[in-house]
């Protein structure tokens, strides 16, 4: 884990402490800032904020989620803690977040700006079959470090020790990069491993961690070419890592002598896959795991998400799903084929140049064919408002969305937005009251 606030160069540092949900110093500003996130739903578990502070660690909590525990600083002078807290406010995306500036792209309401569309897959079959929409991601990894383009990539993978986890890998090219590919539907902050200041690495990574990492470059004054590389996917939430504990204890049955845990990957979509040490595997389908058990516990930020298609990465992937009769998305086993953004003209560069050296094959498409694959992505942008009226009528801090172009969305889908106000806040009240009867 790195801090970058106190010094023009990360430093390792290791902390451990309880006191975030017991009593916080008054005058720690840092404290009551990251608090303030978590208390309200807002932590997307990121990660982030490790960064701005060497106080700061991430840990997996009783719930399932990775939340941010801030140590006791003793030495920490009133002007200090402030200037960390400011900080903190800049970067975390559970605070606030600035859809990028447009700089004469193209725009879709949806998807925001863009240089370039496309769909598409790996061209290696394997790559193609063992990634979660085609193996674009894992191609483009791996093409970037064994050319010479970039030295390593930060993604999420199995944990080693216990696979029914997931930790942040940092991958170079003695590495097998197919460990990183498929989907890990469980809560990971990838951003603890993350370098801002190494231009020649690449961070794969939800929409809230390129969030992160795009708000912390700009703190820092580093201009985007001299920054990381951003890659990231479709995201529809995360989901508790208790979703995963129960549905390997379902099919397993013994979920401690587990070597294997795929949520996706090894066709399209791919099954939720139980890998035991004596080499039995158990499966379930996408549509029901996701469906029916890990989908449905995701945590409360990520349904006030703003972006859940990378709109501050350089390049973003997700799925081009096949339709039915009634343009419904199928989840049938396939071919791998996804949608990809280049977002930035960095990344439209660096996919064209794959696709010209035959990493990827690519053909352009419509976004419009895009919004009708991806229900979840739209019902979300254009209820949003909705959904963040509701939890201020409960009594919660939301999160500030700036230029998303919310409200047009929203005065088109007024009954919409008034159910989903109606529902979000009768949800959330209910919850504290369990949360204090419990």
């Amino acid at each position: 884990m790195i801090a970058v606030l106190s010094s023009p160069r990360p430093r390792s540092l290791r902390y451990a402490h309880k006191s975030l949900y017991g009593r916080t110093n008054v005058r720690d500003g840092l404290q009551r800032s990251v608090d303030r996130v978590v208390r309200n739903d807002n932590c997307t578990g990121c990660g982030g904020c490790a960064l701005v502070s060497s106080r700061i660690t991430m840990t997996l909590g009783d719930d399932g989620y990775r939340r941010p525990v801030v140590a006791n600083d003793v030495k920490a002078t009133v002007q200090s803690s402030r200037r960390e807290a400011e900080f903190f406010k800049a970067v975390c995306p559970g605070v606030r977040i600035v859809a990028p500036r447009r700089d004469g792209r193209e725009y879709h309401p949806i998807f925001g700006s863009y240089v370039s569309a496309w769909q598409g897959w790996a061209s290696d079959e394997e790559t193609r079959y063992s990634g979660s929409s085609g193996g674009v991601l894992t191609a483009l990894s791996s093409w970037l470090v064994t050319s010479g383009r970039r030295a390593s990539v930060t993604a999420s993978a199995a944990d080693s020790k216990d696979p029914k986890l997931t930790r942040p890998v940092v991958l170079t090219a003695s590495d097998d990069f197919t460990i990183a590919s498929g989907s890990r539907y469980a809560p990971v902050s990838n951003m603890v491993a993350y370098d801002p200041y190494s231009e020649s690495s690449v961070l794969v990574g939800k929409p809230c961690e390129v969030s992160a990492a795009a708000r912390l470059s700009s703190e820092l004054g580093l201009e985007r070419s001299e920054s990381p590389l951003l890659l990231s996917f479709f995201c529809a939430g995360t989901p508790s890592q208790n979703g995963t504990e129960k549905l390997v204890a379902l099919m397993a049955e013994d979920p401690e002598g587990v070597s294997d845990v795929r949520y996706r990957g090894n066709g399209w979509p791919g099954d939720f896959t139980v890998t035991t040490a004596s080499g039995d595997a158990f499966k379930m389908s996408y549509d029901e795991s996701w469906g029916h058990h890990i989908g449905r516990d995701i945590q409360w930020r990520c349904k006030l998400c703003v972006d859940g298609t990378g709109g501050d990465s350089d390049i973003a992937v997700g799925d081009y799903w096949y339709a039915d009769a009634n343009g419904y998305p199928k989840f049938d086993n396939a071919d791998g084929n996804s949608v990809i953004l280049a977002r930035t003209l960095r990344g439209h560069e660096l996919l064209t140049a794959a696709a010209s050296q035959g990493v990827v094959v690519i053909a352009g498409i419509d976004l419009d064919s895009v919004a009708k694959i991806q229900p979840l992505q739209v019902e979300r942008k254009v209820t949003l408002v909705g959904r963040l009226l509701g939890r201020l009528v409960s009594g919660k801090r939301v999160p500030v969305y700036r230029g998303f172009g919310l409200t047009r969305l929203a005065m088109g889908r007024p009954q919409q937005n008034l159910r989903a106000m109606a529902g979000t806040a009768k949800r959330s009240i209910s919850l504290r009251r369990w949360k204090r009867r419990s």
